[in-house]
């Protein structure tokens, strides 16, 4: 009797879950359509926390006028914190403004600096991060937490596997990234779970137009055009 039960609620799950393909497709689909017509875009992560009173806010809002300045749409998430600072120093410079924002329990709500036209809304993060590496031309990572060292080595180890072609990754604030660059060297390099040349990958700034000049001259010898 109780293992019928089992069975039962198990069944469900199944049933459910094919289900879910449908909505799982939809998003995907409306996600290209939409970012597809965008054009060229460069990505700013970092912690929804940051107040706009704190120096990373400022960095971001700079970092995200001088990207637009020189040509460059920015995505964010969408929410506070560093996307809002984003998406903020991108309407200030007239750039084009991204926001794909994420239906989250807490921290999460969209920002007044996405264009209105290019706020896109999942409930599936592995959707989200589809979208993210897919049509950026450049990943910037802002001092952030979890959500944003999950979008730093997703596209590491996508690069790394040669699941997708490189593209820029520039972290910005030495004073942050710094702890972590020194723990990947000294420990899983000399450990040897990665190769020496993985840390190449990856270029440490503290300035918007250090950012603007990496990302400017890596495009000098590179097409723009979505990932995959």
């Amino acid at each position: 009797m109780r293992s019928e039960k089992h069975h039962k609620g198990w069944n469900e799950i199944k049933t459910n879950d094919s289900w879910a393909i449908f909505k799982i497709m939809g998003e995907f689909v409306n996600g290209f359509e939409r970012m597809s017509q965008i054009g060229p875009c460069v990505s700013i992560f970092g912690s929804a926390r940051t107040k706009p009173d704190q120096p990373y806010y400022k960095m971001a809002v700079d970092v995200a006028e001088a990207l637009a300045k020189s040509g460059y749409g920015v995505i964010t998430g969408g929410g506070p914190g560093i996307m809002e600072a984003g998406n903020k120093g991108a309407n200030k410079a007239g750039g084009t403004s991204v926001g794909l924002n994420i239906d989250l329990p807490f921290e999460q709500h969209d920002n007044p600096w996405i264009d209105p036209d290019k706020s896109l809304d999942f409930d599936y993060f592995f959707v989200r991060k589809v979208m993210f590496v897919k049509y950026s031309q450049g990943f910037v990572v802002m001092p952030g937490g979890f959500g944003t060292l999950d979008e730093l080595f997703e596209a590491i180890t996508l690069i790394q596997t040669h699941k997708i072609g490189k593209f820029p990754i520039v972290l910005v604030g030495s004073d942050y990234w710094s702890g972590l660059l020194d723990w990947i060297k000294n420990t899983m390099i000399t450990g040897m779970t990665i190769s020496p040349e993985d840390i190449d990958l990856i270029k440490l700034v503290d300035t918007p137009e250090e950012v603007v000049h990496i990302i400017d001259e890596f495009y000098r010898g590179h097409t723009m055009s979505p990932n995959f």
